[in-house]
């Protein structure tokens, strides 16, 4: 078992549909506005889970927000991630083959998000899918890839390495990613997350003991499971949003 923590890569692009987000608590400086949500299916103590994580990013003058360069995502303390049989796939062969190939266990985490772009005056959406992967151990410490895959408009294909850092309570472990810029056309600006869906662990009709599974802490403290995004921006700006999944009944 490999406490990797919950989450996912966070990162990466998109919303141009709008996922209805419960009420998130954001705390920001800047006029850049995140919005934070998370599930655990199913709710239930010590339970091995599903973890659902979605992300939005906007502006308050309905402009797209300046492209994110970095993202910190904090996790509850005490969840992580069981994967029985431990099984990597590496950045450069994702890179050079996508996921084909990569043992099924290195699999832990699906999503999907939609980078906007302003190209003149027409607004662009690409479509991105995402997988997340164990990576290598460094240091023997984990680590984590996310591989962004788009076909429409532009075809594409990027791979984030993120890492797990440890943090205080009411954390447990965060994932920090750092994203590099979203090209899109010659002389024009680069394309601008505003949103992410992402799940941790099985499949909800796929749910077994072989599978790589997100595991819910045996407590839960009051006010629920907290998850926080951290954010900075190309413009310099940062953002933060807090959220809470609740605990079981």
């Amino acid at each position: 078992m490999l406490r990797l923590l919950a989450a996912g890569a966070v990162a990466l692009l998109a919303l141009a549909c709008a996922w209805a987000l419960p009420a998130a608590a954001n705390a920001s400086n800047s006029s850049e506005n995140t919005q934070i949500a998370a599930t655990l299916a199913p709710n239930r103590l010590h339970a091995r889970a599903t973890l659902d994580i979605h992300i939005a990013y906007g502006q308050a003058e309905s402009e797209l927000p300046p492209p994110v360069r970095h993202a910190l995502l904090r996790l509850p303390a005490a969840l992580g991630i069981d994967i029985p049989a431990l099984r990597s796939c590496s950045a450069a062969h994702l890179r050079a083959h996508g996921a084909r190939g990569c043992p099924p266990q290195s699999s832990i985490g699906s999503g999907q998000a939609v980078a906007d772009a302003l190209l003149g005056s027409q607004l662009l959406s690409e479509h991105v899918a995402l997988s997340l992967f164990v990576g290598p151990l460094v240091n023997l410490e984990p680590t984590f890839e996310i591989l962004a895959e788009a076909r429409t408009p532009f075809r594409e294909r990027v791979v984030i390495v993120g890492s797990v850092l440890p943090d205080d309570p009411p954390f447990g472990e965060d994932l920090s990613i750092s994203l590099p810029p979203i090209r899109t056309l010659p002389l024009e600006p680069d394309a601008s997350i505003v949103a992410l869906s992402l799940s941790i662990g099985p499949r909800k009709d796929a749910r077994s003991r072989g599978a790589n599974a997100v595991l819910v802490p045996a407590r839960c403290p009051p006010g629920g499971f907290p998850f926080e995004i951290e954010s900075s921006f190309a413009d310099g700006a940062s953002s933060s949003a807090l959220t809470a999944a609740p605990c079981p009944r």
